[in-house]
């Protein structure tokens, strides 16, 4: 079957043939319908050799939707045949967060070897899939997997990070949402359809800062020296009661910082290296600081029953499977409009 991998250090993706894996005992083999490109992706690829910890070759993509096309042993509630978007941050099934479906707060998962797809094992970036449990396997229904299956990460990341800051998001807030790509366009519309927050988009590009507008935010800022000033203007001096960043970056953590009110919340969603001190005489008063990892299973319904409900979507730009590489040199030059999305 054909797969994209990362094989060589600092080599960047590659599109290759390798064997159509079986399933064991307990596991599914998906036929991949649609699997999602992230920042993330390119984040594990620029590690240097001695921080890369995901194992050579792998098999990119931790966004996956399929339809099942052979059961291992002892799989039950599963059918053949069946339209399904993959759960990603694969845990134990033990632990206390486990049993709560917070897979993604896993205690366990890295001592016993287990990795999400795309992040340690095999990943949706190919003909066909193994999924380790039926656990983590979510009805599509009539959902269309292309436009659906980044909501397994570009979805459920925000609406995670955004359903912890609820207190802070009422009538007459303010939210501020750093960087308007594959995840800060579907937060804007997360913000929109959960909460009655005013909603302001911040990014370095104004056509992302337009697709903000197009989906829902009600001020757009272009990032940069001036940027935290103007939202300040725009909350008539008092800040934003959160702050999302999609970006991680130090110069996009240094725009939350200087704008989020006292007694604020401020969300770092982006792996961008960037750094937040807090504390007095650091951060206002009261402002609390999370950096959230992906989201739980039941999560991932609801984000799912959002899209169903027709209050969010996820623009794409979709591309075969021999496009793969192109599909992430321009994911790379930040030229992708929403998200990239393969199919094989």
């Amino acid at each position: 079957m054909k797969a994209v991998q990362y094989r060589e250090i600092g080599k960047g993706p590659e599109v290759v043939e390798i064997d159509t894996p079986e399933p064991g005992p307990g596991q599914i083999r998906l036929r991949v319908t649609a699997a999602g490109l992230c920042h993330s992706d390119w984040f594990v690829m620029d590690l240097p050799a001695d921080q890369y910890i995901y194992g050579l070759p792998l098999t990119l993509g931790h966004e996956g939707a399929g339809v099942v096309d052979k059961l291992g042993d002892g799989v039950e509630g599963i059918e053949v045949g069946g339209a399904y978007a993959v759960y990603g941050p694969w845990g134990c099934g033990q632990c206390r967060a486990c049993a709560e479906g917070r897979e993604n707060y896993c205690t366990r998962a890295a001592e016993l070897g287990i990795a999400p797809p795309g992040l340690g094992a095999p990943g949706a970036m190919a003909e066909y899939l193994i999924v380790d449990d039926a656990r983590h396997l979510v009805p599509l229904g009539d959902l269309d997997p292309v436009q659906t299956v980044s909501l397994t990460d570009a979805g459920l990341t925000p609406y995670h990070a955004i359903k912890a800051a609820q207190q802070k998001l009422f009538p007459g807030a303010v939210a501020v949402v750093i960087g308007a790509g594959g995840l800060g366009h579907v937060g804007i519309q997360i913000l929109r359809a959960t909460t009655a927050a005013t909603v302001i988009a911040v990014d370095l590009n104004e056509e992302k800062l337009a697709l903000a507008a197009e989906v829902g935010a009600h001020h757009t800022v272009l990032a940069g020296p001036e940027a935290a000033e103007k939202i300040r203007e725009l909350t008539g001096g008092s800040g934003a009661e959160a702050v999302f960043d999609f970006v991680g970056a130090q110069p996009t953590i240094d725009t939350a910082r200087a704008v989020v009110a006292v007694d604020g919340y401020v969300s770092i969603v982006g792996i961008g290296g960037g750094l937040m001190p807090t504390g007095f005489f650091s951060t206002p008063f009261g402002v609390s600081v999370r950096a959230p990892y992906w989201g739980s299973r039941s999560e991932l319904i609801e984000v799912l029953d959002l899209a169903r409900s027709g209050a969010i979507t996820v623009h794409t730009e979709r591309f075969g499977i021999d496009d793969a590489v192109s599909a992430y040199e321009k994911l790379h030059a930040g030229t992708v409009r929403g998200r990239a999305v393969v199919t094989p």
